[in-house]
């Protein structure tokens, strides 16, 4: 492959993963692959899972995926005050109350890293790090500890999502780490859909990051309609949080 197209960090929002793959056949982009966190703060997790499925996307497990996949009540985040740790608890209850057993069975068989040769480059995806599913790889994470994640990926270019920030780091070793943003909970501040494009000639990365507009309100008035916190509505609207 010399052009691979990846995106991740769904979070159960149907309206921007259909924008995305929309976008992506009008470009006719192919190599498709998903960082995981299929589910998760939004409120179409069947729908999500049903549609990567039906496009038999490769996809990782990421760690709402793990939580979801297993009933169990840790996404494993990191929340940063206890009212945004009782707001995730009534998520991933939420979550499990509302996905199908068989799409839960589906999640434990996401696994945790996939390889990939792009050109000549050695890739790795990761949905937080090589290390740990839940690892936040910022990009203002020190050069040294940045080569010590790349040394355990065994690779050129590492491409990472979970904080759901865009990001392409050349490290001094000349090595990438990338992180592909968010599809569905984006948390730079621009509410649109985010994935990322690879290609490679003759040894040298191209990066190009994509945004793609989708019907917010849409999304937001289907969290305000349910139990799910509201809170999470006007996250989407905002692009944060």
């Amino acid at each position: 492959m010399d052009t691979i197209t990846i995106f991740g960090d769904i979070h159960a929002n149907l309206p921007a993963l259909e924008a995305v793959l929309a976008d992506m056949d009008a470009r006719g982009l192919a190599n498709r692959f998903c960082l995981g966190d299929l589910v998760g703060y939004g409120t179409s997790p069947n729908e999500v899972i049903a549609l990567i499925r039906h496009h038999q996307i490769p996809t990782l497990m990421g760690n709402y995926d793990y939580g979801v996949g297993h009933d169990s009540d840790d996404c494993g985040c990191a929340y940063k005050t206890p009212e945004e740790e009782a707001r995730g608890k009534r998520s991933i209850a939420w979550t499990n109350a509302h996905t199908a057993p068989e799409h839960k069975a589906y999640l434990r068989t996401l696994p945790m890293t996939i390889p990939l040769q792009l050109g000549s480059l050695r890739v790795l995806l990761a949905h937080g790090s090589p290390r740990k599913i839940n690892e936040y790889l910022y990009a203002d994470r020190p050069d040294a500890s940045m080569e010590r994640v790349l040394d355990s990926a065994e690779a050129e270019v590492l491409v990472c999502g979970h904080t759901h920030l865009p990001y392409h780091r050349i490290l001094p070793s000349g090595r990438h780490i990338v992180n592909a943003g968010s599809v569905g909970k984006p948390k730079d501040g621009d509410p649109r859909a985010g994935y990322v494009v690879l290609s490679a000639a003759d040894g040298a990365l191209n990066v190009q990051f994509i945004r793609v507009a989708y019907d917010v309100e849409q999304a937001a008035q289907a969290i305000e309609a349910t139990e799910m916190p509201h809170e999470f509505a006007q996250m989407l609207r905002d692009g944060k949080g």
